[in-house]
């Protein structure tokens, strides 16, 4: 049998704990180091995981402990840095979504992993879903014909703090389009991937607290194809729960498929997913539970085959560019107040 991948996980906070818990879960890997910010929750991680080595820097991290891939799961802005020092250590990277808050960053992430010729795995987990995963394999079987149409959107309540507020900072969150809606982006884009890239984008965006106009508790964005298909992405913040729809219209048929999760998203979530191929209506059977903590666990196991054997992660650092760069994008059109062109994103 082979070793275990050996990772190091940057950042211990609520989304970081899951991180870790799905890597010491999977007996394929090894979760052998890990980055905390304070003291208690070192203490914590020491606890909880007490063959891994604590640090209180990535940095320092990455020069001392022994390991394969490093998984950063900390807030958005330090994320260059970390990727990079890792990248330059020749060690491979899963790097929780957003790549970076601003272009030259990501496109700097993906020039690292090039240059240093390691794998960078971008943190877009729900194409490995049972559910939004299904959804593309429906599109690929041509059951619904060519897409034409996308919809995503989420209604949910508003954001936790984070660590230090740092959700609420736009200094280090960049934007709260850069949250969740950049998971919806990439899924559009990747259902409409036949149609080629996007061309144009226009959004708009409000928020509620004049003491914080650019995050947006409420964000919708269109987008479209040279071929005249074309994907709406929505959010508000400013509702309850947390319920995910996706719609797709082909040449063909439709698909209707929706997740919500009324107490908490990682409790006994409800969804479904119905295919209509022209003729017939079905309710899609779906074998594994849906919901980003389920998927997190393909995810890292996704990761451990990229590390033994080159397997192409899920959604990779172009994959990751596209995702954040349409998210920049749309912020530049509700400021500017108009259609802008996207076709500049993949030039590195």
């Amino acid at each position: 049998m082979s070793a275990p991948v050996r990772f190091a996980l940057a950042g211990f906070g609520a989304w970081g704990k899951l991180h870790a818990k799905s890597i010491h879960d999977n007996p394929d890997a090894g979760l052998v180091a890990i980055t905390a910010p304070t003291e208690a929750t070192r203490s914590e991680a020491a606890a909880m995981y007490p063959a891994a080595q604590i640090f209180s820097d990535a940095s320092e991290m990455i020069a001392q402990a022994d390991f394969d891939i490093i998984d950063i799961a900390t807030p958005s802005h330090t994320h260059r840095e970390i990727a990079l020092t890792a990248m330059k250590a020749g060690r491979h990277v899963l790097l929780e979504k957003p790549m970076a808050i601003t272009l030259d960053d990501c496109k700097a992430i993906v020039s690292g992993a090039q240059t240093h010729g390691v794998h960078l795995a971008v943190g877009h987990e729900l194409r490995l879903s049972s559910q939004w995963g299904e959804i593309k394999s429906i599109i690929e079987r041509g059951t619904i014909g060519e897409p034409q149409y996308v919809l995503v959107e989420l209604s949910r309540k508003p954001y936790r703090q984070g660590a230090s507020g740092w959700r609420y900072d736009q200094s280090r969150v960049g934007s709260w389009v850069l949250e969740e809606p950049i998971h919806f982006f990439d899924l559009a884009r990747w259902y409409l991937e036949g149609s080629g890239n996007p061309t144009e984008l226009y959004a708009y965006g409000v928020s509620r607290d004049p003491a914080r106009p650019t995050l947006f508790d409420n964000f919708s964005a269109m987008f479209k194809y040279p071929n005249g298909a074309y994907a709406v992405v929505s959010q508000t913040l400013a509702a309850f729960e947390h319920h995910q729809t996706v719609k797709v219209s082909g040449t063909k048929g439709a698909l209707w498929a929706g997740w919500s999760g009324a107490l908490d998203r990682t409790l006994e979530p409800s969804y479904f997913l119905k295919v209509f191929d022209g003729e017939n209506l079905e309710e899609v059977k779906i074998e594994k539970h849906s919901g980003e903590v389920f998927e997190l666990r393909e995810e890292i196991a996704r990761c451990v085959e990229m590390v033994r054997n080159g397997r192409p992660p899920a959604a990779n650092g172009v994959d990751g560019l596209w995702s954040a760069g349409l998210c920049l994008v749309a912020e530049e059109s509700i400021r500017q107040g108009r259609p802008l062109p996207v076709s500049e994103l993949l030039k590195i």
